[in-house]
């Protein structure tokens, strides 16, 4: 990773830094749909929805983005204080910043030093569900799929009890706008039992709806700098 060091020692000083990818898979399109067209039509709108929060996300200062990592980070701690998941031995898979997303890597590393596992998702196969490897604040990391910092193969593989899955966008039936590229929903399908699943995003975020479609699979909870949106 070039620094030869993965210890976190402050903000904004981390070994690996948030992948500073434009997009994750925009070009993405789901086959398995009753209406071809209608599929279509909702892809063409999520394209143009993510474009646009993605340009708002970008105009956040610093202080801005700080403060909403800091209270996302506050909402998480309620979270996992109220509910079984990710406590004890269980496994907790955070995930690592995209450009412009809330940094919950402190977090990560709290947690850790509190001796709960914390996991990171993978892209093994491409079009697959995705693989958790444990991840420490030692952890050597490799450039992934779409540059995103992942740990190496060697790190043990496990089964999360929690998942947290960041968001472009959000409705109130907790379906969750990500990047396309359908990864967490075929995760989500594919694992049982199912872990706890946390969309976590802006509050400004908000849709009337995704149009959700047959694969798209709802978040447990919706996670915003104002607090639980949905679920708890």
């Amino acid at each position: 990773m070039g620094n030869g060091s993965n210890s976190f020692k402050n903000e904004g000083n981390f070994a690996s830094p948030p992948c500073m990818a434009a997009e994750v898979d925009p070009g993405y399109f789901d086959p398995l749909t009753v209406d071809p067209e209608q599929e279509r039509d909702v892809a063409r709108w999520r394209t143009a929805e993510r474009k646009r929060l993605r340009e708002a996300r970008r105009t956040l200062s610093s202080s801005q983005r700080k403060a909403t990592g800091e209270a996302l980070m506050a909402g998480l701690k309620k979270l996992f204080a109220g509910h079984s998941a990710g406590a004890g031995d269980g496994v907790a898979a955070f995930y690592w910043p995209i450009k412009d997303e809330p940094d919950l890597r402190p977090l990560m590393t709290e947690m850790h030093a509190s001796g709960r596992r914390i996991a990171l998702p993978l892209v093994e196969t491409r079009a697959a569900p995705l693989v958790f490897r444990l991840w420490t604040p030692e952890t050597r990391m490799e450039r992934g799929h779409w540059n995103i910092p992942v740990p190496p193969r060697d790190a043990p593989e496990v089964m999360p009890d929690v998942v947290l899955a960041p968001l472009m966008g959000w409705d109130s039936e907790g379906y969750r706008l990500g990047y396309g590229g359908g990864y967490f929903d075929r995760t989500l399908a594919a694992l049982s039992p199912r872990p706890f699943s946390i969309g976590v995003g802006l509050a400004a975020a908000q849709l009337p709806t995704i149009y959700p479609q047959p694969h798209d699979i709802p978040m447990d909870v919706i996670l915003t700098e104002r607090g639980t949106e949905v679920g708890g």
